[in-house]
């Protein structure tokens, strides 16, 4: 079975108003620094736990820096898997974003394993010529269901998707403040354009492991223009991980239960070629050196001719152990040196 869903006009909403993100939510994204996204650049795994503690599945997100079409970008992974009521179920999601987490690219999947009724579904979705080209597969049991749309860019200024949703968290809980009125826009599971908005929980006292941290808290709601909004409660610690994360009305919880090791912070290495003076001073001292070096071994010529003689004694012997050689090949050179007493010791 396949529909053609009709862009023109198809993302106005139950009061018949486009939804459009609000200047707060464009401000923010047109903020992002680079500084900021290269704290996101990290990997984290998180547990899916019952009311009762239980273990039911796991979370693991992973951002890296990557490159699309040539053009440089943010890649966002994140993947879960866990039992619901005894079913197999999990979402996977990949997102190439632009540095102000406009989506380029994505493509996600969600699966329920139920005895008699299976569930799989999948979205991608891919800027090409200024429209946002979406194709969704829903497989139920045996019998599939083909869906696509096509929305101009300009409807979608602002957009915040599952993938960007957990970037953009991770850059809020960094700058420990959420803007009022942060609202964006998003698809719903309809494919239509509806309102997403962000708003500040506060800060609270979290345990991971044998640790008490105090995280910051995001809320997040997913409107709907046909069903009711879908809100998760995010907490997240002093770095941007996430420590906990729950959708209202569920009964389980995803939480962080153990802080990773603590590594010895990189270094950043100097970016001499592309700063000016320190080059300017690099090529100045090479010069200085290249010189003086030059300026010595035209003074002492007998320094080539030892080293050409030593490099010839190695290739003809070719011996095994070459710091010996070497140790016995310059002890030759030991009777020339001038006896101690024609040395002369400076008076103190």
């Amino acid at each position: 079975m396949e529909a053609a869903l009709d862009g023109a006009g198809s993302g106005k909403n139950k009061h018949g108003e486009e939804p459009e993100a609000s200047e707060e939510a464009i401000t923010f994204l047109s903020s992002i620094e680079p500084a900021e996204l290269q704290r996101c650049v990290f990997a984290e795994s998180l547990v899916t736990v019952s009311e009762s503690g239980r273990d039911l599945g796991d979370l693991s997100v992973t951002v890296e820096f990557a490159c699309r079409a040539q053009q440089p970008c943010v890649l966002l992974h994140a993947q879960s898997h866990g039992v619901t009521d005894g079913c197999p179920c999990g979402t996977a999601v990949t997102a190439y974003l632009s540095v102000e987490l406009e989506v380029l690219e994505e493509d996600y999947h969600e699966y329920v394993k139920l005895e008699a009724h299976s569930v799989d579904k999948r979205c991608h979705m891919v800027q090409c010529d200024g429209q946002m080209v979406i194709n969704m597969v829903t497989t139920v049991v045996e019998e599939k269901t083909k869906e696509s749309i096509s929305y101009p860019m300009s409807a979608l200024r602002g957009l915040v998707t599952e993938g960007s949703s957990l970037l953009l968290m991770r850059l809020i809980a960094l700058r420990k403040k959420v803007p009022e009125n942060m609202t964006f826009v998003s698809l719903d599971r309809q494919l239509r354009i509806n309102h997403s908005t962000f708003s500040e929980l506060g800060v609270k006292q979290l345990e991971a492991g044998d640790e008490t941290l105090e995280a910051f808290g995001v809320q997040r709601t997913v409107n709907s223009v046909e069903g009711s909004p879908a809100t998760w409660q995010c907490y997240f610690l002093h770095d941007g991980r996430l420590a906990s994360r729950v959708q209202l009305g569920s009964p389980v919880t995803t939480k962080l239960l153990q802080l990773p090791p603590k590594t010895e912070k990189e270094k950043i290495p100097l970016e001499w070629n592309e700063d000016m003076q320190t080059r300017s001073e690099f090529l100045d001292r090479k010069e200085e050196l290249t010189a003086d070096h030059a300026s010595y071994l035209k003074e002492h010529p007998e320094v080539r001719d030892l080293l050409s003689d030593f490099m010839q004694f190695l290739l003809l012997r070719k011996p095994d152990d070459v710091f010996q050689s070497a140790r016995e090949y310059f002890c030759s050179f030991a009777s020339r040196r001038p006896p101690e007493s024609n040395v002369k010791v400076p008076s103190s």
